[in-house]
């Protein structure tokens, strides 16, 4: 049945599908933390397709035509890409990581952090290597994310606040994973100081991924691609935990920058209630 308003438009549902996105990536997750890493494997696979599982649901059981089409056409509109857009922010990222280290030498770290790593940081979760680990999550996480879950928030308030919210939830939702023998997060639990800062880092980096979201018109395709560069440049390139904590304020510093000089992009509310009106595919349930 449609979710709709008194002016019979979809009317998203941004705090039941948290409650269910984590509800249903935790129900697995927890319990992996309890058992050997063989076993743990599938649980953690169910875990991470939870978001894309929920979101897909939402969007299919909504009796909008409108929000059906507005997911095909983020999933497969490949002309909504600005590949230079993706490019630059994949360049800006690269420049943080680059600043980060050279920022680093100033408290002891070595240069030999620009070097790639050997190895992973972690052993993957049951799917293949570290690597098809990583291009999997970067896929399935933002069709989950990206399909239904910002543009439930977005629609509600402008996009620097939908970008707070999202970053602090998004990145909460990893908080079982500290606990996964085998996970980066994990390897991280040696200093209290390197958990927290990977808690912090997921909020300045949601602006910048949804600086790329937004620049090409809503594309799932586009942060797939900037979200894949990110995870792989933060595993293969040899920087230390304690550069990554300086990273989280460069990083920052580049947000600023960004939401400064995209102040109509995220400042704007003219979308508020609106984001499926342009959608072709006229706003109504399905028979």
């Amino acid at each position: 049945m449609m979710k709709s308003t008194e002016t019979g438009k979809y009317r998203y549902r941004p705090v039941l599908f948290f409650v269910l996105t984590y509800l249903f990536t935790w129900i697995f997750w927890v319990p992996a933390a309890f058992v050997p890493e063989e076993t743990a494997a599938p649980l953690m696979v169910l875990g991470l397709i939870a978001p894309a599982a929920v979101s897909t649901v939402f969007v299919l059981r909504s009796g909008s035509k409108a929000l059906k089409q507005d997911l095909k056409n983020k999933l497969v509109g490949f002309y909504k890409v600005k590949w230079a857009n993706v490019f630059l922010a994949a360049g800006v990222f690269a420049v943080i990581v680059a600043c980060s280290i050279l920022l680093s030498l100033a408290f002891g770290q070595k240069t030999d952090q620009f070097a790639f790593t050997e190895d992973f940081s972690f052993t993957g979760v049951g799917i293949g290597s570290a690597l098809v680990t990583i291009l999997l999550a970067s896929v399935i996480e933002e069709v989950g994310w990206k399909g239904y879950c910002e543009d439930s928030i977005g629609n509600y308030m402008n996009w620097f606040w939908e970008s707070m919210i999202f970053g602090m939830i998004w990145s909460f939702w990893h908080f079982p994973l500290i606990f996964i023998k085998g996970t980066y997060q994990a390897g991280l639990t040696v200093n209290p100081l390197y958990v927290i800062n990977f808690f912090i880092s997921g909020i300045p980096l949601g602006f910048i991924i949804t600086w790329v979201y937004l620049a090409s018109d809503r594309s799932i395709l586009a942060c797939m691609v900037f979200h894949l560069f990110v995870n792989f440049l933060q595993e293969k390139i040899a920087m230390t935990p304690e550069t990554k904590c300086v990273e989280t304020l460069v990083v920052t510093a580049a947000t600023v920058i960004i939401v400064a000089r995209n102040r109509e992009m995220f400042f704007e509310t003219r979308h508020v209630g609106r984001l499926l009106d342009d959608v072709s595919g006229e706003e109504g349930a399905e028979a």
